[in-house]
């Protein structure tokens, strides 16, 4: 049992490390996209999806520390409250954002997509054979 508590323990601070390594190329591409100059439309988009899908990955990283007791018993509850800070300024600041861009959106015509029901007479009768 103790052999592989060490072997868990070897497995989670090589996947930190990798994951290191993979988040500082990430943030090297996040400031090459930052100082990329005269960028059209299309560029543009690509750098929004690029920047979500950091986040997204970041998020799910997140989430699988939470929810491992294993992973989360070796902070202390100094470094949980400054996790949770950080944190919670990160979301609260994203969110506003959020609101701001939705609104912006809904400004620019874009709306809510609605479900068509369709009439049930107008749907096809299934045919079988």
């Amino acid at each position: 049992m103790e052999k592989r508590r060490v072997l868990d323990l070897w497995r989670m601070m090589f996947l930190s490390e990798r994951w290191i390594q993979v988040s500082e190329k990430i943030l090297d591409q996040i400031k090459r996209l930052e100082e990329a100059k005269e960028r059209d439309r299309l560029e543009l988009v690509r750098s929004l999806r690029f920047m979500l899908s950091a986040l997204q990955r970041s998020l799910l990283g997140w989430m699988q520390w939470v929810n491992n007791p294993d992973i989360m018993t070796r902070f202390s509850q100094e470094d949980l409250e400054t996790m949770n800070k950080k944190l919670s300024e990160f979301t609260r600041s994203f969110l506003e954002y959020d609101l701001e861009a939705t609104r912006l959106g809904a400004q620019r015509g874009l709306k809510a997509i609605k479900k068509v029901k369709k009439k049930k007479e107008e749907r096809a009768e299934a045919f079988y054979v």
